[in-house]
């Protein structure tokens, strides 16, 4: 990951906009430290669809844990199918 402070990447904001597209750089600060990083579209993205797919499977797994759970059967007679 490239690091660069934020002046650096005021004055040279077109390269490290390009240079995101093939790596996240990151952004920042003296005195907060870690200020942002810059990703490409492609990669927030996959991140933000992989951060959902983790949230499905968990709330996968706790409707499987619930008490009370309703059979496909029960389900089907419940709706008349």
């Amino acid at each position: 990951m490239t690091s660069v402070t934020l002046s650096q990447f005021r004055s040279q904001q077109s390269d490290y906009i390009a240079a995101a597209q093939r790596e996240p750089v990151e952004i920042t600060s003296r005195g907060a430290g870690r200020r942002a990083v810059v990703v490409s579209p492609e990669f927030f993205d996959r991140a933000l669809r992989a951060l959902e797919d983790q949230a499905d499977v968990r709330g996968a797994l706790e409707a499987r844990n619930e008490e009370g759970r309703v059979s496909h059967d029960e389900l089907m007679r419940e709706l008349d199918l």
